[in-house]
C-alpha cells in the first residue's frame, strides 16, 4: 500500500465517499474524487487508483438501481464509448493526461451551460438531444474522457437529463453504462501500469467509505425533487469543471 500522511488519508476517505455519492446520482462529485486523487498521486497514476473504486461503486449502484436502467439509451452510446476508450489508451501511452484536463473541464462547463438554458427554456433544443447525431459523438467523447481521466460521469448524466429521463432512470442508466465501460477499461489500465498490487490494496482499504457514500446518496436522492436534483447535478458538474480548468 502506498504511504499516505494523515491529511492524505483524510482526503482519500473523503474522495472515496464522493465516489459512492457520485454513483447514487450526484455525478459531478465523481470529478471531485478525480481531482483529489490526482492531487495525491499525480494525474496519470490516479486513473488506476480511481478505476477499481468506481467498479466497486458501480456494482453497488447496479444492485440498488438496476430496475431503473434505460437500455435503449445505453445501447445508443456504448459502442462508440468503447472506441473512445481505445483512443484514450493510445494517447495515454504518449501524453500525460494533465494536459487534457482543461479540455474536459471546458466541455463539461459548456454542457452545464447548455443544460441550464434548456431548463430555463425547455423547448429551445427541440428533440436534438434524442438524435444519433448527438448520441454517437457523445458516446465517443465519454469513452475518451473516462479512459483519460475517469471524468465522463457528468457528461453522460447531463445527456440523460437532456433526454428527459426521470432521476431514478438517470441513476440506473448511469450505473449500468459505467459498470460495463469501467470493466472494459481494466485490461487497458493494467497494460498502462496504472493498476497494480499496491493500488489495489489501497482500494480495498477504502471500500467501506465508498459503500457509505453510495447508500447515503441513495437515501438523499429519494428525498430530493426532480428539478432540485437536476439543479444540483448542474451545480456539481460546473464546479468540478471549474476545478479541472484551474488545476
Amino acid at each position: 500500500m502506498p504511504y499516505l500522511t494523515e491529511w492524505q488519508w483524510l482526503l482519500a476517505v473523503g474522495a472515496a465517499l464522493c465516489v459512492g455519492l457520485s454513483k447514487a446520482g450526484f455525478a459531478g462529485l465523481g470529478l471531485v474524487a478525480v481531482a483529489t486523487f490526482a492531487s495525491i498521486f499525480g494525474a496519470r497514476d490516479s486513473t488506476g487508483i480511481v478505476l477499481p473504486m468506481l467498479i466497486v461503486a458501480d456494482i453497488g449502484a447496479v444492485l440498488v438501481f438496476k430496475q431503473h436502467a434505460r437500455w435503449d439509451y445505453i445501447r445508443r452510446i456504448l459502442p462508440l464509448a468503447g472506441v473512445g476508450v481505445v483512443g484514450g489508451t493510445l494517447i495515454m501511452r504518449w501524453l500525460d493526461n494533465a494536459a487534457f484536463r482543461p479540455v474536459i473541464g471546458g466541455l463539461i462547463l459548456a454542457l452545464s451551460a447548455l443544460q441550464f438554458i434548456r431548463l430555463r427554456w425547455p423547448d429551445i433544443f427541440g428533440r436534438t438531444p434524442h438524435s444519433n447525431a448527438v448520441a454517437w459523438p457523445l458516446g465517443l467523447l465519454a469513452g475518451f474522457t473516462t479512459m483519460m481521466a475517469n471524468a465522463a460521469g457528468p457528461l453522460v448524466a447531463l445527456y440523460c437529463v437532456a433526454v428527459d429521463l426521470p432521476k431514478f432512470q438517470v441513476v440506473g442508466t448511469l450505473a449500468w453504462f459505467f459498470f460495463i465501460i469501467n470493466l472494459f477499461k481494466v485490461p487497458f489500465s493494467v497494460s498502462l501500469g496504472v493498476i497494480h498490487g499496491s493500488s489495489l490494496t489501497l482500494n480495498a482499504a477504502l471500500v467501506p467509505a465508498i459503500l457509505a457514500g453510495l447508500f447515503s446518496g441513495r437515501w438523499l436522492i429519494g428525498r430530493i425533487p426532480q428539478r432540485v436534483f437536476e439543479g444540483l447535478l448542474l451545480l456539481f458538474a460546473a464546479g468540478a469543471a471549474v476545478r479541472l480548468l484551474l488545476v
